[in-house]
C-alpha cells in the first residue's frame, strides 16, 4: 500500500526531528519529496522550531517491549553497548560485519533470549505560542493560541494521511476563518468514498484527537504510532532499505541539451 508506506516513512522522519529536539510543524504534501530511489525526504524548514535547551535533543529512553509501563533506560546514563553487539542492514554497501568471528554464533544464540528494546525520544519540554503553519493543517492548540508542543507533528500526519486517502482535507472551509473554526469545534467525519481500510480510520482519529494529551504520539511518540495496526509489517528497523511500492519514472526536460531530470 503506497499510503502506508509514505506515512511510515514521515513517520520515521518526524521521529529522527523529534529526537534532535526539533519540532517540524510544516508537514503537508508539498514538503514531502520522493527521490528517485522511490524513498521520501522532508524539506522547508523555516517554521520549524528547535529547542534551547541542549538536553531536549538527548532525552532518550530505551524502552523494552516486554513491559512497556515500567521499563525503560536514560541512554544519557546508560552503559554503552558492546562493540561487537551493533548490526549493520544487509542494505548497507559494502556489508562490514561488526561481529568478532569467533563469538558471531555464541552471541547471535544468546541474543535470542534478550527482551527487545526501542527508542522513545520526545521534545515534550519544547513549547511555543507562535501562529505558524498552513491554515488546513494546524492543530487546534495552535489557533486557539494555547501554546503547542512535539504533538502538533502529529496532528499534521493525521491530516497528511486523511489526504492520501481522499485527496482532501477534512476540516478545509470555504475561506480561512472557517477552517480554522472546523479545526477547532467540528467533529471528524469520514467520506463514504472511497473505502479504506479500518485501521486508517482508526489512526487518523487518533491522531486528530482535538486535546493534545490524548492524542497518539503525544507522549511515547512515534514509537506507540508504529504500533499501531495500520502499519502492521512495516520492518522499521530496514524501511531506507525496502524497495518502495512506486519509483518515479524520470521524465526529459524539454531542452535536449540539458542532462537534468524531473520525477512526479
Amino acid at each position: 500500500m503506497l499510503s502506508r508506506f509514505y506515512a511510515s516513512e514521515v513517520v520515521v522522519a518526524l521521529e529522527y526531528l523529534h529526537m534532535m529536539g526539533i519540532i517540524y510543524r510544516d508537514l503537508k504534501p508539498e514538503n514531502v519529496l520522493v527521490r528517485s530511489d522511490g524513498h521520501i525526504m522532508l524539506t522547508d524548514f523555516d517554521l520549524s522550531l528547535r529547542s534551547d535547551n541542549t538536553s531536549a535533543a538527548s532525552a532518550a529512553h530505551l524502552v523494552s517491549d516486554q513491559n512497556t509501563s515500567s521499563s525503560s533506560t536514560n541512554l544519557s546514563t546508560a552503559t554503552p553497548f558492546d562493540k561487537s553487539s551493533c548490526i549493520l542492514p544487509s542494505c548497507i554497501v559494502p556489508v562490514v560485519s561488526c561481529f568478532h568471528p569467533k563469538h558471531k554464533r555464541k552471541r547471535r544464540k544468546n541474543s535470542m533470549h534478550r527482551g527487545a528494546f526501542e527508542i522513545v525520544a520526545e521534545p515534550v519540554d519544547v513549547r511555543s505560542m507562535s501562529f505558524v503553519g498552513t491554515h488546513e493543517y494546524l492543530a487546534p492548540e495552535i489557533v486557539s493560541g494555547e501554546g503547542h508542543g512535539n504533538a502538533v507533528d502529529w496532528w499534521t500526519l493525521g491530516i497528511f494521511i486523511f489526504e492520501m486517502f481522499y485527496g482532501v482535507t477534512p476540516f478545509k472551509g470555504i475561506d480561512h476563518e472557517l477552517t480554522l473554526a472546523n479545526i477547532v469545534a467540528r467533529a471528524l467525519e469520514f467520506p463514504k468514498e472511497p473505502s479504506i481500510p479500518a485501521s486508517a480510520k482508526d489512526l487518523i482519529t487518533q491522531l486528530l484527537m482535538k486535546e493534545p494529551s490524548r492524542r497518539m504520539g503525544s507522549t511515547m511518540g512515534a514509537t506507540a504510532i508504529k504500533h499501531h495496526q495500520f502499519f502492521d509489517g512495516v520492518n522499521w528497523a530496514l524501511l531506507r532499505c525496502t524497495p518502495p511500492p512506486y519509483t518515479p519514472r524520470p521524465e526529459a526536460t524539454d531542452n535536449s541539451t540539458d542532462s537534468s531530470f524531473e520525477y512526479y
